[in-house]
C-alpha cells in the first residue's frame, strides 16, 4: 500500500517531502506542571524539546510557575498561554470561580501570555455568569482560548462571542474527521490540534478521512503532545516521529502547515 501511494503522488506531480523528519515542529500542546518539575529541570525539558525537533512549543503549567520557568530559560522556543488552575482543585470549577478570574487577570499583566488555556470546559457550562467575561478577556486582549471540550461547549463559545479564536484540543478527543469538519464548516475562528489522536494515524497509516479533512482545511490543524504526566517527556520524541511518519504522506505544504506554520500564524510568532 505505501509504494501504491508514492506511485499515485508521483502520476499527480505531488512529490512526498523527503525532508519530513526535518520538518520544524510547534508543539501546541505541552504542559509542565509541579510534578514535573522533580524529574525534568528545565534544561532537560528544553533539551528534549530541542533533540525532538520541536522549535516553538506551546505552553501551560499547574501551577503557571513551570511554564514562567520554562519562557525564562528559553523565550523563543517557548510560547506561554496561561491555565486557570492554580491548583489541580481548579479544574473542575475555574469558570464560575470569581477569585480565578481575579488571579488570571493579575498574571496577565506580566504581558507574555499568548492564549488562556488549555482549560477543561463541557457543554452548558455556558450558562455560568463569569465564562461570558472570560471570553471578553480573550477577545479584548487577543488572546486564544485552548479548550479541552467537547463540541457543544465548542459551540458555547462562540456563542458568547463569535470573535474568539479557539484552539480544540485533541480535536474533541472522540470527534472523528466528520464532525471536526462540520465544526471548521461553520467557526472560521477554530483551530483543531491533534495531541493523543492516535486514530489519525492507526498503525501508521494516515486515515483517509483525516487526510481528506486536511486536505480540505489545511491552515487550520497543529500537532501536539500533551505532557500531562511525567512519563509523557520520555515518550515525547518516539509520539513525534510518528507524527513526522504520517505527515510524510500529506504533500510537502500541507505537511510545513500542520507541523508548524498554522501554530505560529495562530500564535503570532513566526
Amino acid at each position: 500500500m505505501r509504494r501504491l501511494a508514492v506511485l499515485v503522488w508521483i502520476v499527480l506531480g505531488t512529490v512526498l517531502p523527503s525532508d519530513a523528519g526535518e520538518l520544524p515542529l510547534f508543539d501546541a500542546h505541552i504542559h509542565y506542571s509541579q510534578p514535573d518539575w522533580a524529574v525534568y529541570s528545565p534544561e532537560a525539558v528544553l533539551g528534549i524539546l530541542a533533540a525532538a525537533g520541536v522549535k516553538r512549543a506551546l505552553v501551560s503549567s499547574t501551577p503557571d510557575d513551570g511554564t514562567v520557568r520554562l519562557w525564562e530559560k528559553d523565550p523563543r522556543r517557548i510560547v506561554p498561554e496561561l491555565r486557570p488552575y492554580r491548583t489541580p482543585r481548579d479544574l473542575g470549577s475555574w469558570y464560575r470561580d470569581p477569585a480565578v478570574l481575579v488571579y488570571v487577570e493579575e498574571r496577565l499583566r506580566r504581558g507574555i501570555y499568548k492564549g488562556i488555556g488549555e482549560f477543561h470546559l463541557s457543554a452548558g457550562h455556558a450558562a455560568a455568569p463569569l465564562l461570558g467575561r472570560w471570553v471578553a478577556l480573550a477577545v479584548a486582549q487577543g488572546l486564544v482560548m485552548h479548550a479541552h471540550s467537547d463540541a457543544g461547549a465548542v459551540r458555547e463559545l462562540f456563542a458568547l462571542d463569535p470573535r474568539v479564536r479557539v484552539l480544540w484540543a485533541h480535536a474533541g478527543m472522540t470527534a472523528g474527521p466528520v464532525e471536526v469538519g462540520a465544526m471548521l464548516d461553520r467557526y472560521p475562528t477554530l483551530w483543531v490540534e491533534l495531541a493523543l489522536r492516535t486514530d489519525v494515524a492507526p498503525e501508521g497509516a494516515l486515515d483517509t478521512g483525516w487526510r481528506a479533512l486536511f486536505l480540505r482545511y489545511p491552515d487550520h490543524f497543529c500537532v501536539g503532545t500533551d505532557t500531562w504526566t511525567a512519563s509523557r517527556w520520555a515518550e515525547l520524541p518516539q509520539y513525534l516521529a510518528g507524527v513526522r511518519a504520517w505527515l510524510a504522506e500529506l504533500p510537502p505544504d500541507v505537511a510545513r502547515r500542520i507541523a508548524f506554520t498554522n501554530a505560529a500564524r495562530l500564535y503570532g510568532v513566526e
